[in-house]
């Protein structure tokens, strides 16, 4: 399928990032304009620009079992990363920075498996990084290896506890964004393309083709996905443990709150460092001011009227009729 002729005003998100666009098919990219903490809000999934999506294509991002969108912006740009600098979470319909946050000019990534079961047009990454998984079809034809410390996004989570045939246990990456909209429920698609530094544009990028239905009702954080333990016939309910699934709400509930303790801990170190930096500038100014007021005042006053200190005169007590006639 040959790439996406924009359809939408751009550049649709002129504050957040700078497009680059190739001549060669799947090779452009996004760069960031701004600087962001770790899981700090980029951008929101919102209707309109987004809309369902009738299938599954390169171009759309999977927010649940069967459900997909259009992203209809140039966030359709940002390419694929095995190390991401983004984190698209469709269960809240969020792009938020990864866990080691964004910084200006960076190239803006995200790992396509995170939303994508399947992927109408898989391709080999090029991303070149310690942990690139190679080639990328979706999170259905990933190993338990490959897929271990990468964020996933709940209907992943789940469809991979299908697939498994047992819960997998998880540790959660980032806090849910209670505010999202995580009562839509059509979803995101993604450009299948590799990263700048996998040199393949997120136009490449593709959506899954599940046949499950639903997102997940979850509100607790996505997580990072950890190697599921198998469970015994006589340990299952139906393929679920649920005194596991019990233990595994409460471990999610306690990762939501540490994961919430340090982004409240972020943003009150970054207010502190605000702060302080507006009355370091305050007091420059101040002392600025008052260095030009002083400047200023000298000018105004004639040369002869400055005063130096007491003169020669005033010392010896010639003046203010302190001078008096000796008699002989």
């Amino acid at each position: 399928m040959a790439p996406i002729k924009p359809h939408w005003v751009q550049p649709s998100h002129p504050d957040r990032l700078h497009l680059i666009v190739n001549e060669a098919e799947f090779t452009s990219k996004s760069i960031s304009k701004i600087a962001l903490p770790p899981f700090a809000l980029f951008a929101k999934l919102e209707f309109p620009p987004c809309t369902p999506a009738e299938k599954p294509t390169y171009a759309t991002v999977q927010c649940g079992r069967d459900k997909h969108l259009d992203l209809n912006s140039d966030l359709l740009y940002i390419n694929h990363s095995c190390e991401p600098s983004l984190i698209f979470d469709t269960g809240n319909m969020n792009v938020i920075a990864g866990p080691k946050g964004i910084q200006i000019g960076e190239e803006l990534t995200f790992f396509y498996p995170s939303t994508e079961w399947t992927m109408a047009q898989p391709f080999d990454c090029l991303c070149a990084k310690p942990t690139c998984r190679g080639r990328i079809s979706g999170a259905r034809d990933m190993t338990d290896a490959q897929l271990a410390g990468a964020w996933l996004n709940g209907h992943i989570r789940d469809l991979l506890e299908e697939q498994r045939g047992c819960p997998t246990s998880t540790s959660s990456s980032i806090p849910s964004a209670t505010t999202a909209n995580a009562s839509t429920t059509t979803t995101t698609t993604t450009t299948a393309s590799s990263s700048s530094s996998s040199s393949s544009s997120s136009l490449n990028g593709s959506n899954s083709n599940s046949n499950s239905n639903g997102n997940s009702s979850s509100n607790f954080p996505s997580a990072t996905y950890t190697i599921p333990e198998k469970k015994s016939s006589s340990e299952k309910t139906n393929g679920y443990n649920k005194v596991g699934e019990l233990d595994q709400i409460a471990q999610s509930l306690r990762d939501a709150l540490t994961h919430a303790e340090k982004v409240v801990e972020a943003a009150r170190n970054a207010l502190m460092s605000y702060v302080g930096a507006v009355n370091d500038a305050a007091t420059a100014a101040a002392n600025n001011g008052a260095a030009k007021k002083k400047e200023e005042e000298e000018e105004e006053s004639p040369e002869g009227a400055r005063r130096r200190g007491p003169t020669s005169r005033e010392l010896s007590g010639e003046m203010g009729g302190d001078t008096m006639e000796v008699l002989a």
